[in-house]
């Protein structure tokens, strides 16, 4: 057994002391993936801000939000001047915080009541009965070969999933930050190194 250990051991050791040198290639990957989700929801946002601000403040159909406006603002900007930050790794610990702030609020506020999935479950009878119509709808009144030619309806849920997914990974690159050679922030840190 001590044998077998031994050799495990030095491959491990080998294998992980060379991918060092790679280990900037998932935070990378992480921001590169936040990229869109955040420059979507925040240009979005600020391209419709009156009704951003109205959605926001709204108790019957929004989000009943106090002080709507400064938070509709505080929200689109964040998500489009975040996304931009880690597009490029600069103070992506930093951006990765107030992200995760509009993450959370989105969790709570938008998706709570809708449980976890964000695509509802199409072999639910429920669900796949509303499915069922509205594929007869339109196959009825539709084209629907061209209707589906890039996929499948679905109902949306609208459920916590993506938001519990997009927290989890800013809270990984909140502890890994932009990443080796992949970031402003690595060569920014070569280049005015923390005293000891």
């Amino acid at each position: 057994m001590n044998v077998l250990a031994q050799w495990y051991y030095s491959i491990h050791n080998v294998f992980f002391s060379c991918s060092k040198y790679l280990s900037g290639l998932a935070p990378l990957a992480l921001r590169l993936y936040l990229v869109p989700v955040f420059w979507m929801a925040g240009t979005q946002k600020i391209a419709g801000m009156e009704s951003t601000i109205q959605w926001f403040g709204n108790p019957d159909w929004g989000l009943g939000l106090p002080y709507p406006s400064l938070m509709a603002h505080l929200a689109a900007y964040t998500e489009a001047i975040g996304a931009l930050m880690l597009l490029i790794g600069l103070a992506t610990r930093w951006i990765s915080i107030p992200l995760m702030v509009t993450m959370l609020v989105a969790i709570f506020a938008v998706h709570w009541d809708h449980g976890w999935a964000a695509i509802a479950d199409s072999s639910a009878e429920d669900v796949a009965v509303r499915l069922g119509a509205a594929k007869d709808i339109l196959r009825e009144h539709g084209n629907y070969a061209w209707l589906t030619e890039k996929g499948n309806f679905v109902i949306l849920n609208n459920g916590i999933e993506f938001g519990v997914t997009y927290l989890l990974m800013l809270f990984s690159l909140l502890f890994t930050g932009g990443g080796r050679f992949t970031s402003v922030d690595y060569f920014l840190s070569r280049l005015w190194p923390k005293k000891s």
